[in-house]
């Protein structure tokens, strides 16, 4: 009886297969398509040849926590999303010509965080877990230890050489990751003055929405963080029952509005829409007192997409002749989805984030934009089990695990989506819930960081500097060279649009062929 079970059992399984390979186009059958496609792929590499001019402006996309395993999944939920299977897709960031692996570790700990990783790829050092734009020499919460030991970021040096500078991201602008655009600081976590210790009040550190205004002027500022700006009696617009949380009683969006000429202030989708670039240099909106909402779960009609700020910012910021630099993140919104052990709230996050990418991609020029796309860290997330060709990424293994019950092919190291006693049974009818966690293996509050490696992905001026496998902080490096930044600013890196130069290497390039008839001879 057994034997016939197992053998229904395993017939079954050849149909459900069968079932999904009926769905497969008929060219995906020959050898012909697969030669085909791999030759034009390979006539497309040997055509890429390398940019050599001076980038004008940096576009820097930063997935907090966006894995390997996380873009993969996030490239089959975005054909599934468009009605296809899923694996055959291509992310925008896919199309980029040039990619290299970043290990990711703090100075101090082998799991870093987004504050760590942020000095790293943004200010060329790497940190201890917790601290931003400061060195290795700062414990974390030793705030007189920051003193001396500051770090200047790609974002402050863009603004020295005179390009326009710019912030966009999904949590709010004092978190760790945009934060090390401007802040230094021993805590990540001293996002108000009311976070400060008492060693950090005594030795007159300040908080990081405090450093945002008075460190480097920038030009546009977008994301969350309302709340940080505010004294603790001002009431918020949107949640009337909140307020500030300041305890200095300054309000730092006046502060950062005064003095400056075509400077605005918004904090919801009608006055943000309301925006127009060519009247408009400076801008700031904070959409939501913390972070922002999840794409899955965000209020169109109050608060912007991550796609429609970053375009906002790239019409204010490309009006300046000398460039600019932006960054923008997808930060809490992966990184917290993750997290929380939610891999919808993570993987739609991400299809988002590769669709900024994409319009960023159509309101630029790769001859004279180096775009930059990369992560800070990892997640103990892993995407897998038997499952057949366009099986739902939020989906179940097509067999049954030892204890007989089936389990999604999304799952997690670590985390809340721990199951204790009997594992129960499950259908993708639960696993692509919204709220749905997915199962875990050992029980957290919060699912941990990853350790292993992260992409990086790029195109533009001197992008093919992005190969192997690199220190973090070597991201800032590249992109500092590229557009001739501090310490890099004396480069010889043509401008794109410089009428009738020649670069070095094609003048000995020139003088070789030149050369050529004479050596036959």
């Amino acid at each position: 009886m057994a034997r016939q079970q197992k053998l229904l059992f395993t017939g079954l399984l050849i149909f459900i297969s069968t079932q999904r390979t009926l769905s497969i186009s008929e060219e995906e059958l020959h050898a012909s398509y697969w030669n085909n496609k791999a030759k034009a792929s390979l006539d497309a590499a040997l055509n890429v040849k390398p940019n050599l001019y001076k980038a004008k402006n940096v576009v820097f996309f930063l997935g907090d926590g966006m894995g390997i395993p996380t873009v993969t999944a996030a490239r089959i939920l975005k054909g599934q999303l468009a009605g296809h299977s899923g694996e055959e897709t291509s992310l925008v960031m896919d199309t980029f010509p040039h990619l290299a692996l970043s290990k990711t570790y703090n100075v101090d700990q082998q799991m870093p965080d987004s504050a760590g990783t942020a000095t790293a790829y943004l200010c060329g050092v790497k940190a201890n877990y917790g601290t931003m734009g400061v060195t290795a020499a700062t414990p974390r919460g030793n705030c007189s230890a920051t003193y001396g030991n500051e770090v200047s970021s790609i974002l402050k040096r863009a603004k020295k050489a005179g390009k326009s500078v710019g912030i966009v991201t999904t949590t709010r602008v004092q978190h760790a990751s945009p934060g090390a655009n401007y802040a230094h600081t021993a805590d990540r976590g001293w996002y108000s003055d009311s976070d400060l210790t008492a060693e950090a009040i005594k030795n007159g550190c300040r908080d990081v929405a405090y450093q945002m205004v008075h460190n480097t002027e920038i030009n546009v500022i977008l994301g969350g963080g309302r709340r940080y700006m505010f004294s603790n009696s001002t009431p918020d617009p949107e949640y009337l029952t909140a307020r500030g949380d300041r305890n200095d009683g300054q309000d730092l969006v006046a502060t950062w509005l005064k003095n400056k000429k075509n400077a605005k202030y918004v904090w919801n989708r009608t006055e943000f829409n309301a925006v127009d670039p060519e009247n408009t240099d400076f801008l700031i909106g904070l959409f939501e007192p913390k972070d922002l909402r999840f794409e899955l779960e965000r209020d169109a009609s109050m608060d912007p997409s991550l796609t429609e700020m970053m375009e906002k910012a790239i019409k204010i910021l490309s009006k300046n002749p000398n460039g600019f630099y932006l960054f923008v993140e997808d930060n809490g919104r992966i990184d917290h989805g993750h997290h929380g052990g939610r891999a919808k709230h993570a993987l739609y996050e991400a299809v988002e984030f590769d669709r900024a990418i994409g319009r960023a991609a159509e309101l630029t020029s790769e001859r004279d934009t180096l775009t930059v796309v990369t992560a800070d860290h990892s997640h103990v997330f892993a995407f897998g089990g038997y499952s057949a060709r366009g099986n739902s990424v939020l989906g179940v293994s097509r067999s049954l695990a030892e204890d007989r019950k089936r389990f999604t092919t999304a799952v997690y190291g670590n985390g809340p989506g721990h199951r204790a006693g009997v594992r129960p049974d499950m259908n993708e009818t639960i696993s692509s819930g919204n709220d749905y966690r997915q199962q875990a293996a050992v029980p957290l509050d919060s699912e941990t960081h990853g350790i292993e490696d992260v992409a990086i992905f790029a195109k533009g001026p001197m992008s093919h500097l992005f190969h192997g496998v690199q220190e973090q902080n070597y991201i800032a490096h590249v992109v500092a060279y590229a557009a001739c930044l501090e310490p890099y600013e004396v480069c010889d890196l043509p401008s794109p649009n410089h009428a009738g130069s020649t670069h070095p290497s094609l003048l000995l390039l020139l003088a070789g062929l030149l050369l050529l008839p004479l050596c036959s001879v």
